[in-house]
């Protein structure tokens, strides 16, 4: 029986996944924002209709929302449905 090698995470899964640095770093602050979002719908215990309402989408929209479906969201979409919670994105560049 043959070991895979342990190889330290970058802090970044999509950069360990072999992504180029600056979609790796798009595609990870679209993650968090995604997780952020369902974490406040259930937070809220909103309803998928409830917070389609809240967030001015189709509740097919919510529904790709929680079902992690990350490539049907631009990065802009994202910070508008979280500023639609009441919600504040900052930025860090590090």
């Amino acid at each position: 029986m043959t070991s895979e090698p342990i190889v330290e995470s970058s802090g970044n899964v999509f950069a360990d996944l072999g992504f180029p640095p600056d979609e790796a770093a798009i595609l990870a602050l679209r993650a968090e924002l995604m997780a952020r979002l369902r974490e406040i719908l259930l937070e809220r215990g909103w309803t998928q209709t409830e917070a389609a309402e809240q967030l001015g989408i189709g509740q097919s929209r919510v529904s790709d929302l929680v079902r992690g479906k990350y490539d049907k969201f631009s990065l802009d979409m994202l910070v508008r449905l979280t500023a639609r919670t009441g919600g504040r994105v900052e930025l860090a560049v590090r």
